[in-house]
């Protein structure tokens, strides 16, 4: 089970007891690869989802709901870390530009059944590299780490470029 992410005896930023804690629940191969796999594709199913969420013309068009979503998300990513935060709004804008062709190209239906195809297999391989590892998954113990899955490989892609966060 995963330490308490707020503890007054951690000496580690916010940030880091939430990605070390992350970490615990993700260190043998075969899960962390199927994580960098997965996590991407299961951010991107979510907006996905919310993109095809009609939307009142009054309030804008497609893709409203998964902006409004983001925008939150990434409050969040960004009170943890601006260097993470930023980052993130860069893996979202790439996300949401990727979900908008899908959806002019497919039109909503097809993205949300496609959304839903890629969700389901997403988390049976992710619930296969728990089992692997032996571990629960993290969001079993915290719901906030449906949020710092995506952070936590964006972390090891900024540590590995030599930006710290």
């Amino acid at each position: 089970m995963n330490a308490t992410v707020h503890t007054d005896s951690d000496p580690r930023r916010e940030v880091d007891r939430w990605l070390g804690n992350y970490a615990e629940d993700h260190r043998n191969p075969t899960n962390v690869l199927i994580h960098w796999i997965c996590v991407p594709a299961i951010l991107w199913t979510v907006i996905a989802a919310l993109w095809v969420v009609p939307v009142p013309s009054l309030l804008g068009r497609a893709g409203l709901w998964a902006g409004v979503a983001m925008f939150f998300a990434l409050a969040f990513y960004l009170r943890l870390s601006r260097t993470l935060g930023l980052a993130m709004f860069a893996v979202f804008v790439v996300l949401g530009a990727i979900t908008e062709l899908l959806y002019r190209q497919l039109g909503p239906a097809n993205l949300l059944y496609l959304a839903i195809g890629v969700f389901v297999a997403a988390w049976i391989a992710q619930f296969i590299g728990h089992h692997i590892e032996g571990k629960r998954p993290s969001f079993l113990t915290d719901l906030a780490y449906l949020l710092i899955g995506p952070a936590w490989i964006v972390a090891k892609l900024l540590r590995r470029a030599g930006i710290s966060y």
